[in-house]
This record gives structure tokens, C-alpha cells and sequence, in this order.
């Protein structure tokens, strides 16, 4: 396939035109456009299913309720094109290895359960019974439990999820690795810690109250757009939109609503953010403590002049603890450091703090530029700061929103795919099923990984996903896999991680969102959780590819039944019916009393959320201010220059590893995707020009090289210091023990680099 490289600007608002054409060329380029047609106007709708992509909240108002990139999952997942037995006999693992990741999942839906043959380098066909007695072998051959890794991907349904998690309680491990790890742990972490609970407190209409909406480090024109909709529609309802985001995006600027011809077929178009603010790569923490500091001045100077105080004092005295150790990190925090960590001036700084004290009802939301620091835990701590000075929560129209990436990232943690469970969670399931599970915290994805290189690992199952090109580190992540006895990958398209087996691999081929899942209890649906806590169930109405594919829930109850048999759990009558799962999660889960009939309403159910009424799990019962100092520095202190902070992020043809296509329209580029954006004056200073190809390397403190080659230079509205570009490509270039403190999570947006000019052609892989 041959691609048409080129740099162009794009002038054009986010959404409009642009959105449609894309949605169109891909919905023509699934070879089935039709059932496509049909399938994108059954999306995020009552009886339809739910977007396989991103976790963003449906309106249940819109004529249509999809987005482009939610149309390219969907074309991407309900293609005619098939990765056979045949594809296999002519494709060695060497050969394909050498192909991007582009070409790998553009071939099509994996059909049919496949062994990977080492003596002969292909993948070949086995039968179901055979692959599951292949894993239950060597599960009962490990010598403990925890030798046992079961990652999850954030596509995995709640009853699939549930289900896997019982399963690896039952064989006695906690390891549960997840795709939470890497993205979003951070706010878990730090919301828990700070107000009880783990997830955001606001609800979609939220958005229609606002006065005011803060926006950290996301990207929501690409990675959701549908937030787009309720941005506009909050903004033309006077409410201010200020973002803070190292880079200038489109999506963040301005937005044409596809769902408005006028809109579509004119220059029209509605402005984002009312203000916009570009700090430093992980400058958003002191961005926030100066926004508090010249707040905290106007309060105190308000209280010296016998006025009434700028704080919600009855709901910091009522519901809080700790305000004053935080006062004192705030005086003890100097301008000086606030600006030159940020990246802002003072007056920026206090233009914003102005902004936040003149809304009566404000929304925090923030995504993966918040999250993948080592100081995240403490970011979105001080986030909640600001929140409880004013009584930001439990109130319409004000409260805290991470926004999370993949579109049942938030119900997996919510079934227990987690490894570090609670007591009561634990209890549940024991004292349903008669066993003691495993109270000993497993690993998270990174641990995971330290613990296959240093060869403790004998078996990996992945429910989903694609880790070895999600994770950080990309050859000692690939060499962790190789190490494993087993890997089972069950999945709906080739990816990068089939082609790093273990000593034994098998692909076990799944049935995608969009399919009927049929079994021998009749029709069956399956339940996903939103960003806001929302339950929806999905139902697939595309007729699967091949009887040889399962679903998810299908092939976790008969690797199940082959390990543990029938004394505890009869897994195969669950497979045969989730109805019967879904009574299980109402008794072990709380939230879930009388699933199934709450599976009937209309737009789905709410789990509620014990901090948005203002009850607070925490070990005062109260919402917990967070007094941590900023950091002295993003990096260990041997490093001691560090020319640029490098960010990866995804380009708008892509979601998380999934690479729809080349371009990345908003940002104007084309049929390339091994591109470094880099502010003009940095350039110019470096000594390089425009399109000039450079070595990115990483400044790290290992002894390890980690190195990507052959990048070009593309100058990009962007703060002097900090580069950014494209994941998977840049994965290599994250150390695996470079993570957030109290999150685990790699910092895959804070790497320490240095450019070089290439000194010889780059060796990409065949588009």
C-alpha cells in the first residue's frame, strides 16, 4: 500500500465536513457498506450496541450518536476482509513481524483458533477443546498461582470481565494487569485517596449547568468527540471553556457539528475553549497551585477587610480535612517555581484563577496529559483541591470528570479486574462461592512485565488488547512476552502482540461489539460502564464471519472449565446464559441489585456516587485536602540537562494501538505517521529546518539505549522544550521503570530526550 506523504496545515474547525468524508471513506472501505450503514445507526442506541471505542457518555437525543472515530472502530471491527488458515500458511510470524501495525490489523477479522508452530514459524490451526486442554495443561503444571498473568483490555465486557476475574481468584492470583495501568491509574489513585472513590462524581447533563468548564490534558476532537458535543453546547450556553494543553489542537478550538448541515456544508462553525493555555508537559500541577495561590490571596485579603471570604467555608468545615497543612504548601511554594514548572507567566496564571472565581458551578475534566507523570497522583490530588475550596461537588453543573479512554476501561475495574482488590469485594465473592481468594496484591501491567524478564512468569492470558505495542519499552516488553511458557491472545484482529510469542502462543479468534452473540441460552447481550458511572447494555446485530469465533465470555468460561472443572462454578451453563452472571455480579457487586431488570431501561442505569452526596470512604470520612510539595523535577536527578520532555499521543487516525490510517488531519499530517512536532524556535536553535529527519534519544539513567530513528521534523504551535509524537512508534523510548508514584503508571508523557540529525535512513516497517 502506497500512501501520499505530505505536511498541510488544516484550516478547517474540528467535526463539519472534514468528519463526514472521513466516516464515509472508511464506512466504503469496510467492503461492507450497507451493514455498516445500518450498524452506525444502531450505535449507543436502546436495544443497538454500545461504540467499541472510546468510554465518553451517550445523550440518548441525537438523531445519530456516533463520531467519526467511533465509525471507524465499528468499520474497522465489521469488516468482510479475513485473516484465515490460508493468510497464516503464507504469512510466517518473521514476515509479518516486519509489517507496521497499520498493515497487521488491515487485514481483517481473525476466524479461526490458531497454535503457533515454532519449527515451522506459522501460526496453524487447533480446535477449541485442544487449545483450552493446551492452557489448562500448563496452568496445572505452574508451580504457584501467581505464575499466572490475566491482562484485560478496556473492550472486555462487565459479564466477560467478571467472569475472567473469578476465575483467577479461583486458581489463587491477583494478577490482574490491565490497560487502566497505563492510561488512567492515576486518577483512580488520586481520587480515592482524596475524596473516597475512584471514578468521577458528575453525570453527562452536568455539562448543560456549567458556568465554567476546565480542560486538562486531553485531546477530546480525537480520542472522544463526542465530548465535543456537550463543549459546544455548554459553551453556546454561556458557559467558559478553559483549557489548559501543551498543544494547540483543533478539536479544542473550534467545532463544526456534523449533526447541523448548515454547519457541514459552510465555513460555520462554534468556538471551544473561550481561553486556552499551553503549560509545560507536566506543568499542570503548578499551574493549579498558582491558580490557589492568588485565589488564596483574594480570600485572605477579602477576610483582612471584614469581608465575607472567597472560600465555601460551611462546606470546607462540614466536609473536609486537612485545609491547613495544605495552606501551608501553598505559601510555601514561591511564584518563581510555579512559573518556570508550569511554563506560565504569573499573569496567565491569575487570569485563569479570575476566570474559575467568577463561575458559580465549575467541571474539572482532565485525561492522559494529567495522568502519565511520575507526580500524577498528586496532580489530580491538587485538582480536587481546587474543587473543595469552593465546594465544587455535589451540586448541578460542578464536580470532577476523567475522562477515561477505551469503552469499558471503567466497568472492568468496577467487575474486579484489579489487583490490588478490596477486603469487601473479596469477602463478597468468598462467602458467594465458598473458597478464600487471595488477599496478597498481584501485579499491575508493569510489574507484570519485570516479572516475566526476570522469568517468573510461566503463562500470560490477554482478554483483549494489544500489550506488547500499548506497554512502555518496546523491546524489553516484547522479550518479556517471549519469556512466557504460554500466551493466549484472544482477540478480533492480528496485532503486534501475536507476533512476539511465548515458548507456546495461541490466538483465540473473538466476536466483536457489533455481533450477535448467540449461544445455546438463545440471543444473548452484555453490559459496558461509561466515564459517569452509567451502565448501558449492548446487543450486537451483525451476523459473525465464522462459526469458529467466540465471544469473549464464551472463551473465558471454557478456559475456566478446562482448569477447574465444574466444583465450584458450572461455567458452561453461565456461557450458555449471562443472565445467570449477571444474578452473580448482583450478589458479590454493590450497585448491581436486580441487574437484570435494570438492563431494561432506557439509556441504562446509574451506579451512583458515594462523593457526589457527599460521603467520603475515606479514613476520616471526610474529603482529604493533599498538602504535596511540587516536584524539584519531573526527572531523576542525575540526569542533569535535558534539552526537550517528549510526549507520545495518538494521531486522529487511531485509537490507543489500533491504526485506522496515516493522517492525522487536524494536525496536517499525511501517509506518515514517523513525524516529532517541535516548536520553530527550537528548531532553528538545534541548528535543523523543516522536514529534516532526526534520531530521537531518550536521556535515561539505566545504561540502556533507547533510540527510534528517522523521525521527520514538523514545526507545530507548541511550548519551547517540549516534542511530541506518535505511539507505538515512540513506546521504545519509555522506560519500563520510569512510572508514577502511587499509580504504576509508565510516564509516557514526560520522557527525557535529545534530537540528533539521522545519520542514516530509517528503518520503518512496510506500511
Amino acid at each position: 500500500m502506497k500512501f501520499k506523504r505530505k505536511i498541510k496545515p488544516y484550516r478547517a474547525a474540528a467535526g463539519g465536513w472534514g468528519s463526514l468524508e472521513a466516516t464515509t471513506r472508511f464506512v466504503l472501505d469496510s467492503k461492507a457498506a450497507l451493514k455498516n450503514m445500518r450498524n452506525l445507526m444502531r450505535m449507543n442506541k436502546a436495544r443497538g450496541f454500545d461504540c467499541p471505542g472510546c468510554a465518553w457518555g451517550d445523550d440518548n437525543k441525537s438523531t445519530f450518536s456516533f463520531c467519526e472515530n467511533g465509525a471507524k472502530a465499528v468499520t474497522w471491527e465489521a469488516t468482510r476482509r479475513v485473516v484465515d488458515t490460508d493468510f497464516f500458511a503464507q504469512h510466517s510470524v518473521t514476515k509479518l513481524y516486519a509489517q507496521s501495525d497499520y498493515f497487521l490489523e488491515y487485514q481483517g477479522r481473525l476466524t479461526h483458533p490458531l497454535r503457533y508452530n515454532a519449527e515451522t514459524d506459522h501460526y496453524e490451526p487447533i480446535g477449541w477443546d485442544d487449545a483450552f486442554a493446551l492452557i489448562a495443561q500448563h496452568i496445572k503444571a505452574m508451580d504457584n498461582p501467581d505464575q499466572m498473568e490475566l491482562y484485560t483490555s478496556g473492550r472486555a465486557s462487565n459479564e466477560a470481565s467478571w467472569l475472567y476475574q473469578l476465575f483467577g481468584r479461583l486458581v489463587g492470583t491477583n494478577n490482574f494487569p490491565d490497560c487502566s495501568n497505563m492510561c488512567h491509574e492515576a486518577s483512580g489513585a488520586g481520587l480515592k485517596r482524596s475524596i473516597g472513590v475512584g471514578k468521577g462524581t458528575i453525570r453527562l447533563d452536568d455539562f448543560d449547568h456549567a458556568d465554567a468548564i476546565f480542560v486538562f490534558g486531553q485531546n477530546p476532537g480525537t480520542n472522544h468527540p463526542r465530548m465535543l458535543h456537550s463543549l459546544r453546547h455548554a459553551a453556546d450556553h454561556g458557559a467558559k471553556i478553559v483549557t489548559f494543553n501543551t498543544l494547540r489542537e483543533r478539536g479544542l478550538e473550534r467545532f463544526a457539528d456534523p449533526q447541523k448541515p448548515l454547519e457541514v456544508v459552510t465555513s460555520m462553525a462554534g468556538t471551544i475553549s473561550s481561553t486556552y493555555y499551553q503549560p509545560n508537559l507536566g506543568g499542570d500541577m503548578a499551574a493549579v497551585r498558582g491558580m490557589v495561590k492568588a485565589l488564596l490571596e483574594t480570600h485572605r485579603a477579602r477576610l483582612a477587610a471584614g469581608e465575607k471570604g472567597l472560600f465555601d467555608e460551611a462546606f470546607i468545615n462540614a466536609t473536609t480535612h486537612g485545609i491547613e497543612a495544605y495552606f501551608d504548601a501553598v505559601d510555601n511554594t514561591d511564584w518563581m517555581q510555579i512559573v518556570q514548572q508550569s511554563g506560565l507567566s504569573e499573569a496567565q496564571i491569575r487570569e485563569a484563577a479570575a476566570i474559575y472565581q467568577s463561575a458559580d458551578r465549575v467541571i474539572i475534566t482532565w485525561a492522559m496529559g494529567i495522568t502519565q507523570h511520575k507526580h500524577s497522583v498528586d496532580t489530580v490530588r491538587e485538582i480536587v483541591n481546587l474543587q473543595l475550596l469552593f465546594g465544587q461537588l455535589g451540586k448541578k453543573g460542578a464536580g470532577l470528570c476523567p475522562v477515561r479512554g477505551h469503552s469499558n476501561v471503567q466497568g472492568n475495574r468496577t467487575m474486579g479486574i484489579d489487583e490490588k482488590p478490596s477486603k469487601a469485594f473479596l469477602d463478597a465473592l468468598g462467602s458467594h462461592f465458598g473458597f478464600e481468594p487471595p488477599r496478597e496484591h498481584g501485579h499491575n501491567t508493569v510489574e507484570a512485565l519485570n516479572a516475566m524478564l526476570r522469568d517468573e512468569i510461566k503463562v500470560l492470558i490477554a482478554l483483549g488488547g494489544n500489550l506488547a505495542a500499548a506497554a512502555p519499552d518496546s523491546p524489553r516488553t516484547e522479550e518479556a512476552l517471549q519469556r512466557c511458557g504460554l500466551t493466549v491472545h484472544i482477540s478480533t484482529k492480528l496485532n503486534r502482540s501475536h507476533l512476539v510469542p511465548g515458548a507456546e502462543s495461541l490466538i483465540l479468534p473473538t466476536l466483536g461489539r457489533t455481533e450477535r452473540d448467540i449461544q445455546a441460552g438463545g440471543n444473548q447481550f452484555i453490559t459496558v460502564e461509561d466515564s459517569f458511572s452509567m451502565v448501558h447494555a449492548s446487543e450486537g446485530i451483525g451476523i459473525p464471519l465464522a462459526e469458529t469465533q467466540r465471544s469473549e465470555t464464551a472463551i473465558v468460561a471454557g478456559i475456566a472449565h478446562a482448569v477447574l472443572g465444574d466444583e465450584k462454578v458450572q461455567w458452561l451453563d453461565l456461557a450458555a446464559d449471562y443472565n445467570l452472571i449477571r444474578n452473580h455480579i448482583a450478589a458479590t457487586i454493590p450497585g448491581f441489585a436486580d441487574f437484570n431488570l435494570k438492563c431494561d431501561q432506557p439509556g441504562g442505569f446509574y451506579l451512583g456516587n458515594a462523593a457526589a452526596e457527599l460521603r467520603f470512604n475515606t479514613p476520616t470520612q471526610k474529603a482529604e485536602f493533599s498538602s504535596a510539595a511540587l516536584p524539584a523535577s519531573l526527572f531523576p536527578q542525575d540526569i542533569a540537562e535535558v534539552p526537550f520532555t517528549l510526549q507520545t499521543l495518538r494521531s486522529h487516525d487511531q485509537y490507543n494501538t489500533t491504526i485506522y490510517g496515516l493522517d492525522d488531519r487536524y494536525r496536517g499530517v499525511y501517509g506518515q505517521r514517523e513525524v516529532v512536532f517541535i516548536n520553530p524556535e527550537d528548531m532553528q536553535a538545534q541548528g535543523f529546518s523543516e522536514g529534516q529527519l532526526v534520531d530521537i534519544e531518550t536521556l535515561w539513567n539505566d545504561g540502556i539505549t533507547r533510540r527510534v530513528t528517522g523521525f521527520k521534523l514538523v514545526p507545530y504551535n507548541i511550548p519551547r522544550g517540549n516534542l511530541a509524537a506518535y505511539y507505538p512508534e515512540t513506546n521504545p523510548l519509555v522506560p519500563l521503570n520510569s512510572f508514577g508514584d502511587g499509580s504504576g503508571t509508565p510516564t509516557s508523557k514526560s520522557v527525557p530526550v535529545k534530537l540528533e540529525l539521522a545519520v542514516s535512513a530509517p528503518t520503518q516497517r512496510i506500511a
